[in-house]
């Protein structure tokens, strides 16, 4: 599975911006998908997550109520909506497939495929 991130960009506090993440493959639908960030100096954290059929989705507490993520499998996309941004979310975004089809676990170890990360900057 080869995922390619987009639509990061410069936006003030209180925007929006939706990432998207594309991937390649007939197999995506079989795929627990995730968003993770990491800022300058800091460890990659876990933002969301949408399990393989969709009937689950997971956030972090920070993000709870602003992000949103979801996914088209039809276009093999799986996409984050993020509302209300603060500075602190800046940070580079990556999407990430989970190593294991038809595999709910969410979490950090279960990604075996990541993308190359999208820079988001929310300015104060």
């Amino acid at each position: 599975v080869q995922l390619q991130a987009s639509g990061g960009g410069l936006v003030q506090a209180g925007g929006s911006l939706r990432l998207s993440c594309a991937a390649s493959g007939s197999t995506f639908s079989s795929y627990t998908m995730g968003w993770f960030r990491q800022a300058p100096g800091q460890e990659r954290e876990f933002v969301a997550a949408i399990n393989w059929i969709s009937v689950r989705t997971y956030y972090a507490d920070s993000v709870k109520g602003r992000f949103t993520i979801s996914r088209d499998n039809d276009k093999n996309t799986v996409y984050l909506q993020m509302n209300s941004l603060k500075p602190e979310d800046t940070a580079v975004y990556y999407c990430a497939a989970n190593g294991t089809p038809y595999s709910n676990d969410y979490l950090y170890p279960a990604y075996g495929y990541w993308g190359q990360g999208t820079q988001v900057t929310v300015s104060s």
